[in-house]
């Protein structure tokens, strides 16, 4: 079980910056998601990890020793391929013995640790099976035993869920994340998914060309945001934009339009300036039972509806709240029944106001 430290990573393709002086600690056994949009740097960082890809400046180290410019082969790594990468004329024994058989392990060994492997991952029984008879899920398996058997210092993820469908998905989640802690590994993972990586991540580490936005466990990532683009990406809020009146506490009270808003953290602001408050669209409460004079009420005029089982999305005019003809999103979890269009209040408690930059 080994940390990862990365300081100050930085490469370019011509004059772009795919990586600009990144820097991130990842804790020894820790699963630790590099999360951003298309474009953001996530896979260029995990290759450098790999050693596939050589940076222009910083340092990589792996439990202290400085990987920087070691081959690929010899930094001990297991890495699992958006696409498998798995051998189509090759048994699933055969795949995942390739990289031991590389090594000059000898036979005996090879067939303990394959059959160690497969048994970590829930396939043994499918050693002899060819390739084309496993399904999208049990491909994932053998591609994910392959890169343990080979008893690697980290493990190395690219989206690696990507081509599964949406039940596959949910089942591999839990399944990557069992088989991790139980190894001891310590793993780096990229996905564009923010389900999958709030549902997997002990710490998750959000990108944007090039730059780390924030580190963070899955929690706080999404309850406190620090930018606009954080709380944009991870999930879905609301925007308003505000002034701050007043500190109270630690707190603070901001007007948006005709809407006074208190939240449970002030985050260093001061009265008089611009900000954006962040409101999560399940932080609403749709017609609670919350005083009239209370704060952090909107009115406003339910326009949509939709049903969804688990929860009913309500899209709310609000031009009270001075946002004009923009819609508020607000979900209600296990609705018994859908409120009809017309007049409504929103209401949110303080602690889920998220006070952010102006920009």
């Amino acid at each position: 079980m080994i940390g990862i430290q990365i300081e100050h990573l930085t490469k370019r393709y011509g004059a772009t910056p795919a990586l600009d002086a990144v820097d991130l600690q990842i804790e020894p056994g820790e699963i630790f998601f590099l999360l951003g949009p298309s474009g953001c740097g996530k896979t260029t960082l995990l290759r450098s990890l790999a050693g596939f890809c050589q940076p222009d400046e910083g340092t990589i180290r792996f439990g202290g020793e400085d990987v920087t410019r070691l081959p690929a082969h010899r930094r001990r790594t297991g890495m699992v391929f958006q696409n498998y990468a798995l051998w189509p004329h090759k048994t699933v024994a055969e795949n995942v013995a390739f990289g031991l058989e590389e090594a000059g392990v000898a036979r005996d060994k090879i067939r303990q640790r394959v059959g160690d492997a497969l048994g970590s991952v829930r396939m043994d029984g499918f050693a002899q099976r060819g390739i084309h008879e496993l399904s999208g899920g049990q491909q994932q398996r053998v591609a994910l035993a392959r890169a343990l058997v080979v008893r690697p210092r980290c493990l190395l993820l690219d989206e690696p869920l990507s081509n599964l469908d949406a039940k596959l998905r949910l089942e591999m989640r839990t399944e990557i994340r069992r088989i991790c802690k139980e190894a001891g590994l310590t793993a780096v993972y990229v996905t564009h998914d923010q389900k999958e990586a709030l549902s997997v991540a002990d710490r998750v580490a959000v990108l944007n060309l090039g730059r780390v936005c924030q580190v963070g466990t899955p929690e706080a990532v999404y309850r406190r945001p620090v930018s606009r683009f954080v709380a944009d990406f991870v999930g879905e809020t609301n925007f308003l934009e505000a002034e701050v009146v007043a500190i109270q506490g630690k707190g603070l009270v901001a007007k948006a339009g005709g809407c006074c808003f208190e939240a449970a953290q002030a985050n260093g602001f001061k009265p008089g300036e611009r900000v954006t408050l962040s409101i999560r669209p399940e932080a609403w409460s749709l017609n609670g039972p919350i005083s009239e004079a209370a704060p952090n009420r909107v009115y406003g005029e339910i326009r949509e509806s939709l049903y969804l089982g688990e929860m009913a999305q309500y899209y709310v005019t609000a031009p009270s709240a001075g946002v004009g003809a923009a819609i508020l999103k607000a979900y209600v979890m296990n609705p018994s029944a859908v409120a009809a269009q017309g007049a409504c209040v929103l209401a949110v408690a303080a602690e889920d106001v998220v006070v952010l930059p102006h920009v």
